[in-house]
């Protein structure tokens, strides 16, 4: 997969998956821009990137606020220009039932899982559709959005993965006149630093259901998420790949 000319955003890439994504655009050749709120670690992940001869800019941003989304795609556009691939990265859990979930909780998953991937695309397609190009979004659903069980306690993820998988139906269809492709992945238990805290809170009944009782690696998503960014999968949009190991059932 070559992404040589590609300028790429990546949400949530201070651990987990958004770092490992950041790492492997870049390592296809896309100038790959990343934001969180945590910068030490978005640097480290820089210096990383550009010791491997790559190109990289890390920007602090709060995906919860509306306000920073314009400025922070001005200035990735005054470093790389246009981004024409967004991976919709940032997430939270709740890990508790909803009844003992405090409405602060609650409204973090919302704003964070749901309605952060929402005005980030906005912006992006506004831009893209402004200057005639296309372009690719990734979003992060979770195989939570398709099944549920009591094992599961995590009821404001799961709905928000649900609508985010919708929302990346619709959006696939609104756009797919300006070039621009919508598609989603729905991983199961991959091991992240929000995966790992769920687990450390409910427990491991659930990887005991699973029929092969593991939990995935990062890098068992990289052929996906290149397929989905490259020009490989250019008649691929509003659709939502399912990355679980047959951790659910279907």
């Amino acid at each position: 997969m070559d992404l040589h000319g590609d300028v790429a955003l990546v949400t949530g890439a201070s651990s987990g998956l958004g770092r490992r994504f950041s790492r492997v655009l870049a390592s296809a050749g896309a100038k790959v821009a990343f934001i969180d709120r945590r910068l030490d670690r978005l640097e480290s992940l820089r210096d990383e990137i550009i010791a491997d001869g790559g190109e990289a800019l890390a920007v602090q941003m709060d995906v919860r606020s509306s306000l920073e989304i314009a400025p922070t795609f001005d200035l990735i556009e005054k470093k790389f220009g246009s981004i024409n691939i967004l991976v919709n990265n940032a997430g939270v859990i709740d890990a508790k039932a909803a009844v003992d979930s405090s409405v602060e909780l609650i409204e973090d998953v919302i704003n964070i899982n749901f309605k952060a991937p929402l005005l980030i695309s906005r912006e992006f397609a506004r831009r893209l559709i402004a200057t005639g190009k296309g372009g690719r979004i990734v979003n992060m659903s979770s195989a939570a959005a398709y099944h549920y069980n009591a094992h599961t306690v995590a009821p404001v993820y799961s709905a928000t993965k649900a609508a985010l998988s919708r929302l990346t139906e619709v959006l696939a269809v609104d756009w797919a006149k300006f070039g621009i492709n919508v598609n989603a992945m729905a991983p199961g238990l991959f091991h992240s630093e929000m995966v790992d805290y769920y687990l450390e809170t409910v427990g491991d009944g659930l990887i005991k259901g699973f029929e092969r009782k593991r939990v995935g690696a990062a890098s068992d998503l990289d052929s996906t998420l290149l397929y989905l960014v490259s020009r490989s999968s250019e008649f691929v949009t509003g659709t939502i790949v399912r990355v679980d190991d047959a951790q659910l059932p279907r």
